[in-house]
């Protein structure tokens, strides 16, 4: 197949970018550690106010500078750096949704684990576990033994988690005094979200005992007592019953399809009757293009699950009703990828 001119054009300026990715990347955590964004932020600058400010040796910054500007997040101009907006935006600045903790996640967790695709799948399974003690079939069971790191990672899914929560604040809808179960809540990031949002609505936290764990030391006045915590097993333990509202927030993705039915019939049970079923997270395009699902299922693959996918909306359609929810609607085109899948019990 000859591809058109321009999309030639566009396609190898692509691959130009993929090919060099790893090293921008690295690029960009080391512009955030070294306070290079955080300068800029504050207005242009030449190059030995740089020097100056972040303590760089010249030779060395030269270089990051040169990677930084080839990433167009950063502009030359008259011997001046500048921040674009978009660096302004994103790399400035320390919030909890701040990219710093999200970059760091990947840079220190899911990078490492890519040079290992090949072998993962040849092998079928999530070799580049390998990397990290015990003897547990996922990641994020085996970081329970390694609390710095299990802090790394949960501090760069809650960011992510709050970039992307816009999608299900502006659409779930929940009403006054209904009770939320939050199955994999991790740290607690959406429940306090959706209590600030719902002040009405009380959420409980389902989760790992040491998931749980950081998730209450995490529970701040903002919630106001409206946040409870349970700590256990997804698959083994019961959910907490008689709730309006399931929630799985980022949180099938690391599943089979199996595994994922399993949980939603669980869910179906935790429901009163007319209660809500809610899926959000990332959601594979019918052209599977989209590089922020692609990303995830590469990393979920040879790493955290060795299963598990961004899956098109039409599969979570077809779990929920299988599960015995006779009404599923979908809410897609929401951030990053993102997309809110409803049931109801009937």
């Amino acid at each position: 197949m000859n591809d058109a001119p321009d999309t030639r054009s566009r396609l190898l300026e692509r691959f130009d970018l993929i090919v060099n990715g790893p090293a921008l990347f690295n690029s960009l955590v080391a512009g955030i550690e070294l306070g290079v964004f955080d300068t800029l932020a504050e207005g242009p600058a030449p190059f030995e106010e740089l020097r100056a400010r972040t303590g760089i040796p010249v030779h060395q910054l030269r270089v990051l500078l040169h990677a930084l500007c080839a990433t167009e997040l950063v502009d030359k101009e008259d011997g001046r750096y500048a921040n674009t907006a978009v660096a302004d935006e994103l790399l400035a600045g320390d919030g909890p949704d701040s990219w710093k903790h999200i970059l760091r996640g990947w840079q220190e967790i899911y990078y490492p684990a890519f040079p290992h695709a090949t072998t993962a799948l040849r092998a079928g399974t999530n070799t580049a576990l390998d990397g990290y003690p015990g003897t547990e079939p996922t990641l994020y069971q085996r970081l329970s033994h390694d609390p710095e790191r299990e802090a790394v990672l949960h501090a760069s899914m809650s960011a992510f988690t709050l970039q992307s929560m816009s999608g299900l604040l502006d659409n779930i809808g929940l009403a006054p005094g209904e009770r939320l179960l939050d199955i994999g809540g991790g740290d607690g990031t959406t429940a306090r979200e959706l209590v600030k949002r719902f002040p009405d609505s009380t959420v409980t936290i389902f989760d790992l005992p040491s998931v749980v764990a950081l998730a209450e030391e995490g529970e701040d006045a903002v919630a106001g007592g409206r946040i409870g915590f349970q700590g256990g097993d997804l698959f083994e333990d019961d959910f907490p019953g008689g709730v309006d509202c399931v929630l799985f927030s980022h949180c099938l993705e690391v599943l089979s399809p199996e595994r994922i039915l399993t949980l939603l019939r669980k869910a179906h049970a935790a429901l009163r009757p007319g209660g809500r079923l809610f899926i959000y997270g990332f959601t594979l395009s019918d052209q599977e293009r989209g590089v922020y699902s692609a990303r995830l299922s590469l990393y979920l693959t040879v790493l955290a699950t060795g299963q598990g996918l961004a899956y098109p909306v039409g599969e979570y359609e077809r779990l929920m009703r299988e599960a015995g929810f006779p009404t599923v609607e979908a809410i897609t085109g929401l951030p990053y990828e993102h997309s809110l899948m409803v049931a109801t019990k009937a």
